[in-house]
């Protein structure tokens, strides 16, 4: 309808209107035109390689750069794992936050991306109205004094005193648009910054997905490997029991002291102390997995409580090469992400200095009879630039643009920091992932050694060669070399867990936000 009447317009005053259009054309031609600072994505040192070379022929592992599986934890082969592991993107309550948190980001973006097109409003009213006649009266008596005796004047003075205004129906019907000529790129480094925030909070919530992830693998390790600690116990335990069946029988034929009952007594009872121990740890282990995954205090009991064997590291853990690092770690993309907003920031900052040039036009109809409501002659409408320019704002302006300069400097140093950490994080945990390995190697050999001095001690024992003080000791070596070695097994296939999230998870750069039901997965177990 706008243009209908910009066309009647043209043909019939040609000349007065082109000028405003051919204006109006120049300034959107002159959008294109930005101020600010332009991003450029930030160049990485990255090694060579990593240091996955092993220094001790002992070791049994080895990290590889081939591309690894996005479910890193598969390479364990551990179907109860395994079946966690997929649990935590639909269950796990901080992913759950996190992921309303980014949905919350891309409102807030499409927010901001608003301004960059036009808005167009709709509106239309009735109204039934009774005007003061009194007024009337008073202004047509106005009109005929000064207007002087006879003529117009003496009958506008006679109509004076009667004359009364009717009820009057109002129809009005409108159609306004507005726009606002990004000229030097405010808005559109407005749309980037909210655009670079959304990104930073879906780095945020994959960063809370991998932590989730490999705290379940974490802990599923130490559960398996305290209960093959409970196994450990018990097992010495009835090995204690044993030889305190044989010191109360050397006893009774006076072979031995009661000294050697009363140790063989506090050995046994020192064990079951550690038995009950080791069961409460067992319990909440269990519970914090239940946590994890969102449930209640030992909903998981059920499932976890039968002992299974600590997953094997694998003699192959693919890593991936070092480039890729940055493309991985999502507090690396989280701490660009944010580098970006703040250099969108400085854009958006600087060009509040300039003019703002918005377009408004309207049409629309209006009439006291709703019979001629649809006549052309009740048309309505206007169009035009109008042009804001900032004079004085006591400093807000400067003040702005020093504050997101200053933001700016502290993303870029943030974004260093973050990724030596990144570094250093792989370093340490590559670093543990080697030399435990060697620690248990030793341990099995402390573990080979332990055993053949208790046969030995036993042996002698019942022969009168040897006190019980060696066979004690004998035992309490076997115990602690046993529970150390179940703990560096453990702590091997944790720091492979550990490499991973250090390395940033797998190689996936999808953001799985199609949560599949719960109710199917828990029922699925």
């Amino acid at each position: 309808m706008i243009t209908h009447v910009f066309s009647d317009k043209i043909k019939g005053q040609p000349h007065a209107v082109l000028r405003p259009v051919s204006l109006l054309l120049t300034v959107v031609a002159l959008s294109a035109c930005s101020v600010g600072p332009k991003y450029h994505k930030p160049k990485l040192w990255s090694p060579s390689d990593y240091a996955t070379t092993p220094t001790d022929a002992r070791q049994f592992s080895s990290a590889t750069e081939e591309a690894p599986d996005p479910s890193w934890w598969d390479i364990f082969h551990d179907p109860e794992l395994s079946h966690l592991e997929n649990l935590i993107a639909s269950q796990n309550l901080d992913v759950q936050r996190a992921t309303e948190q980014l949905a919350e980001s891309r409102a807030q973006m499409r927010v901001s991306g608003a301004g960059r097109f036009p808005t167009l409003d709709a509106s239309g009213s009735y109204s039934r109205n009774q005007y003061s006649s009194k007024s009337l009266q008073y202004i047509l008596g106005s009109i005929g004094k000064s207007s002087g005796a006879g003529g117009f004047g003496s009958v506008l003075s006679q109509a004076a005193g009667t004359a009364t205004i009717p009820e009057l129906n109002t129809w009005t019907d409108n159609i306004d648009a507005s726009y606002e000529i990004d000229l030097w790129g405010r808005i559109s480094s407005a749309y980037r910054q909210a655009k670079a925030e959304m990104q930073a909070s879906r780095e945020v919530r994959r960063g809370i997905l991998i932590a989730r992830q490999a705290d379940m693998a974490r802990d599923y390790m130490m559960l398996r490997g305290d209960q093959e600690r409970l196994r450990i116990a018990q097992e010495n335990r009835a090995t204690q029991a044993s030889t305190l069946g044989l010191t109360e029988s050397r006893h009774r034929s006076g072979l031995v002291s009661d000294v050697d009952v009363q140790s063989a007594r506090a050995q046994v009872a020192d064990s079951d102390a550690r038995i009950a121990q080791l069961e409460q740890v067992i319990e909440q282990q269990m519970n914090a997995i239940a946590l994890l995954l969102g449930e209640v205090p030992r909903a998981l009991n059920s499932e976890l409580v039968k002992a299974a064997a600590i997953p094997v590291t694998p003699p192959r853990v693919p890593i991936g090469v070092p480039s890729q690092l940055a493309q991985r770690r999502p507090d690396v993309r989280e701490a660009e992400a944010r580098l970006h907003s703040a250099v969108a920031g400085v854009a958006e900052a600087t060009a509040e200095f300039y003019p703002k040039v918005t377009i408004d036009a309207g049409f629309g109809v209006q009439s006291l009879s709703f019979r001629d409501f649809w006549a052309w002659s009740a048309r309505a409408w206007n169009v035009g630039p109008r042009i804001t320019l900032p004079i004085f704002q006591g400093g807000r302006l400067t003040g702005n643009l020093q504050l997101t300069k200053a933001e700016q400097r502290e993303a870029a140093v943030v974004y260093r920091s973050t990724v030596l950490g990144a570094w250093r994080d792989v370093d340490n945990a590559l670093i543990a992932y080697r030399d435990e390995q060697n620690r248990h190697d030793g341990l099995l050999t402390s573990v080979d050694a332990h055993k053949q001095s208790l046969v030995l001690a036993l042996e002698q024992y019942r022969h009168g060669l040897t006190n019980y003080l060696n066979v004690l000791s004998a035992q309490a070596g076997l115990e602690s070399s046993e529970l150390d070695l179940a703990s560096s097994t453990t702590t091997l296939a944790s720091d492979v867990a550990q490499l991973y999230n250090a390395l940033g998870g797998g190689w996936e750069t999808a953001d799985p936000e199609t949560v599949v039901d719960t109710k199917k997965r828990v029922a699925s177990r």
